[in-house]
């Protein structure tokens, strides 16, 4: 699948991000964001805290904005926008042509639980001037937590509980030998996961505090192969990423006795070719991803199961073009690129969703 060819002249992109200040070199906002710059395209960076509903109804933003043409890493494009005397621009969200949605809900839970909910809500008014974005904010909103997966067919999950009950997440446990997963409902990184196992005895009890603390956990059946770590496959479109013949697909794993695979959790990665069960679950949730408009999204695979579905930020873009030589990112700005053109050749008639998966 090769990739699209560049528009006639550059697109305006943004990004929204938590806050600049915490972004990292090893993000995948910050590797699509060079490599859209690199293209020749205008990139903005948008902090949950930056929007604008101006005075006369028009979206905007204070956003940093590369100052250079061309980064030769992601380091130098992270090194200017997070330097001492980077401004911020005064922008209209409204002129932008795409505005991709990258901000991690779960980094927000403690000192700021009203910054996901407001961009996304500011990211709607965005899409009703005929900004593309990506993934669609209205199905993002409903998204915003782990029940979303429960939407998904009931062969493609593992048995799952939802509760903040102790003695049902002990009766679920006792359910299936003694084994489980508890983690919160909102969350990610493998922040506050816990596998249990018919020798956690009186850990269980603290197990479940640390996680139902915060509210809601979730507790799902045992899969064996988890042992040996997950499958992460990213899906553009609704459908796996793949180009010039290779997967954007990579199994995480942690050796060093961890439950977790989680890069942020100490696992490790190395590039994997989905197997038939990956691609027969990525078959079965393309339909609903498609209709929610989940342009970018990652599925958490273990054997036949999927344990959860990324679609706030999936990353791991960097890895697998450093592991592989692949240019996904390039895929992805050209794809965005491509949609801009569908935009303007149907006169700005289609909707949000629809351009997102098309």
């Amino acid at each position: 699948m090769n990739a699209a060819p560049a528009t006639r002249g550059p697109i305006k992109l943004g990004f929204v991000i938590n806050e600049m200040a915490t972004e990292k070199n090893n993000y995948t906002t910050i590797r699509l964001a060079r490599t859209a710059v690199n293209r020749g395209h205008e990139v903005a960076l948008i902090g949950l805290g930056d929007f604008i509903y101006d005075a006369n109804g028009t979206v905007r933003a204070h956003a940093h904005v590369p100052r250079e043409s061309h980064y030769a890493d992601d380091d130098a494009l992270l090194a200017d926008l997070q330097g001492p005397d980077c401004e911020r621009h005064r922008i209209s969200v409204e002129d932008l042509d795409v505005l991709m949605l990258r901000s991690d809900p779960a980094e927000e839970v403690v000192d700021r639980p009203w910054a996901p909910n407001s961009g996304l809500l500011f990211a709607q008014l965005a899409a009703l001037k005929h900004v593309i974005v990506l993934n669609d904010p209205t199905h993002l909103t409903d998204a915003s937590n782990k029940t979303y997966f429960q939407h998904f067919p009931e062969e493609v999950r593992p048995v799952t509980c939802i509760t903040l009950d102790a003695e049902e997440i002990k009766a679920f446990i006792k359910a299936h030998d003694g084994y489980g997963v508890i983690k919160p409902l909102q969350g990610s990184g493998g922040q506050s996961v816990f596998v249990v196992t018919p020798d956690s005895g009186a850990n269980l009890n603290q197990m479940i505090e640390a996680v139902t603390r915060d509210g809601y956990a979730i507790v799902q059946e045992y899969l064996p192969k988890a042992a040996d770590g997950d499958l992460r496959l990213l899906t553009l479109n609704g459908r796996p990423l793949c180009v010039d013949g290779q997967y954007a697909c990579f199994r995480r794993f942690n050796d060093s006795g961890d439950a977790r695979s989680n890069i942020t959790a100490g696992g490790k990665v190395e590039m994997a070719v989905p197997d038939e069960d990956a691609l027969r679950l990525a078959e079965i949730v393309a339909p609903k991803l498609m209709r929610d408009g989940m342009y970018l999204a990652g599925l958490d695979i273990v054997g036949d199961k999927m344990m959860e579905i990324n679609v706030d930020t999936p990353g791991g873009i960097n890895m697998a073009e450093e592991l592989t030589g692949t240019d996904f990112s390039g895929h992805i700005i050209a794809d965005l690129e491509r949609k801009v053109r569908l935009r303007e050749q149907y006169n700005r008639t289609l909707s949000n969703t629809e351009l997102a998966m098309m």
